[in-house]
């Protein structure tokens, strides 16, 4: 496979996402202690582990198999959580991606609720398919995790299945494997969940739209 992922800033109305860097760790850090209460299943660094957590994901994203984001809040011009493009997937040919997965996404607690996670999710599907002309973009999460399972059926995209022992699990204190159920959305479905995305990034910029919520 020659194609390598590399992803852009991207910019919307709310959230502008920036390669992950160093620049973004003491944000970071600071967005991670919020309220850890809702990070029961997934990858979140503590304050004293950001740095080293942006290290790990820069080794994986030279490895051409990864592109991590920081999501900054246009509001307050401060990094509030992390995202990424991950498992680039070229069956084609050597040079055309036909398939992505969106994942290792986190937000401080002050951010969720607030449209800004589907604003995110309507830039990094919108690059994917419009730009990198993908067929598919998936996203997958610990079978267990109800909330998290919830916030992707909300972007529109499809519950495939479960996979059993499908990969690492990164529920404190666990180690081996964990179930995945597995989401995705098809070139042929992403007019209907762009639109369905627009809708809800839409009603959040209205007042009395959405609310920083738990």
């Amino acid at each position: 496979m020659t194609f390598e992922l590399e992803g852009p800033v991207l910019e919307g109305t709310t959230v502008r996402l920036e390669p992950l860097g160093l620049a973004h760790a003491a944000d970071l850090a600071t967005a991670a202690e919020e309220d850890r209460s809702g990070y029961s299943f997934t990858w979140v660094p503590r304050a004293e582990e950001v740095e080293a957590y942006i290290a790990e994901q820069l080794a994986r994203a030279a490895t051409g198999r990864l592109a991590p984001y920081a999501q900054i809040s246009l509001e307050s011009g401060r990094a509030v959580g992390a995202t990424a493009y991950w498992e680039p997937r070229c069956w084609l040919s050597d040079d055309h991606l036909d398939a992505v997965e969106v994942g290792f996404t986190w937000l401080a607690a002050s951010a969720q609720g607030t449209g800004l996670n589907a604003e995110s999710k309507l830039l990094l599907f919108r690059h994917a398919f419009e730009v990198w002309r993908v067929s598919r973009v998936d996203l997958k999460t610990d079978a267990r995790n109800a909330r998290s399972r919830a916030a992707i059926a909300r972007t529109g995209a499809r519950f495939e299945g479960v996979l059993r022992n499908w990969s690492r699990s990164w529920a404190p204190g666990e180690s081996g494997l964990r179930d995945s159920a597995i989401f995705s959305i098809t070139a042929q479905e992403w007019p209907q969940c762009k639109g369905l995305l627009e809708a809800r990034v839409a009603q959040a910029r209205r007042p009395g739209g959405p609310t920083p919520s738990r």
